[in-house]
């Protein structure tokens, strides 16, 4: 049976621990939230305050930037945010993208290779101290935090497939000269060769189009145009979900029986057609 996470930032805060509540309510398996400094909230600040007013769903970075944020920092928020959930906390990591994030920090963007390496070594330093090499205080509660890895490229999928819990697939490729935005890689073919890539890890697949409507054909006609696929492929992509709320659950269906995928991500204006779904 599929799961669905919520991935959102606050508002305000009534709005914030409102849809945290009502998330919970809905049987949404996690409430994540973005980590684009100068752009959006902070991460952990919004999980804690999320934390305070839920006590089921789990409670995750989507993702952090490891190319602008230090082990032991990451290593402390996460902990304090296991240990004042009660042992929900994720921690979600990735290289980082937008070279925006490293200029206000002082630095220029590294290349690939560069921000390959670093980020396998300030993820590798987190777990290490969760685990209690070098972070006495606070100790999270769970043994282990789950670690998800939100990312693309190829060498990182094949570190993860051996060092993760979850592996977060967004059919992003390429970033483009603006900084922010991607090139698409919703075709069967890519998702085939990054599920092969996750070696049997469990993947999430994040959502980007949702929307229940009585005209799947015309809604796939729409999204293949904006990401530049053709319609078929995209009425096949794990990355967006059309129609009924049957045809939808019978796509779900198709995506477990091709690539094994049950868990998927989906941001704020999916929240109700998934509340129905998970109904």
């Amino acid at each position: 049976m599929a799961t669905f996470s919520l991935q959102a930032q606050p508002t305000d805060a009534t709005d914030w621990l409102d849809l945290a509540r009502r998330a919970e309510a809905a049987g949404f398996h996690a409430l994540y939230t973005p980590d684009h400094p100068g752009t959006s909230t902070s991460p952990f600040v919004v999980l804690a305050a999320a934390a305070a007013v839920t006590s089921r769903i789990r409670l995750g970075s989507y993702v952090v930037n490891a190319g602008v944020r230090e082990p032991i920092l990451i290593a402390s928020d996460v902990a304090t945010l296991d240990l004042i959930s009660g042992g929900r906390a994720i921690l979600g990591i990735g290289a980082g993208h937008t070279p925006a994030e490293w200029a206000a920090v002082g630095r220029e963007r590294p290349g690939v290779r560069e921000r390959v390496d670093h980020c396998i070594a300030v993820a590798e330093a987190t777990v290490r101290m969760l685990a209690g090499d070098g972070l006495d205080k606070p100790r999270p509660v769970q043994e282990r935090v789950p670690l998800m890895f939100g990312g693309g490229n190829t060498r990182l999928l094949r570190w993860a497939a051996g060092n993760a819990d979850l592996i977060a697939l967004s059919g992003l490729g390429r970033t483009l000269a603006d900084g922010h935005m991607h090139t698409a890689r919703f075709r069967a073919e890519d998702v085939d060769a990054q599920v092969e890539l996750a070696g049997g890890t469990p993947v999430e697949a994040l959502v980007h189009y949702f929307e229940v409507t009585g005209d799947a054909g015309a809604a796939y006609a729409k999204l293949a145009a904006e990401a530049e696929v053709s319609e078929g492929e995209m009425a096949e992509t794990p990355y967006a979900l059309a129609g009924t709320l049957s045809e939808i659950r019978g796509k779900l269906d198709r995506i477990e029986a091709r690539w094994g995928i049950t868990r998927f991500a989906v941001r704020r204006p999916a929240f109700d057609g998934v509340a129905d779904l998970l109904r």
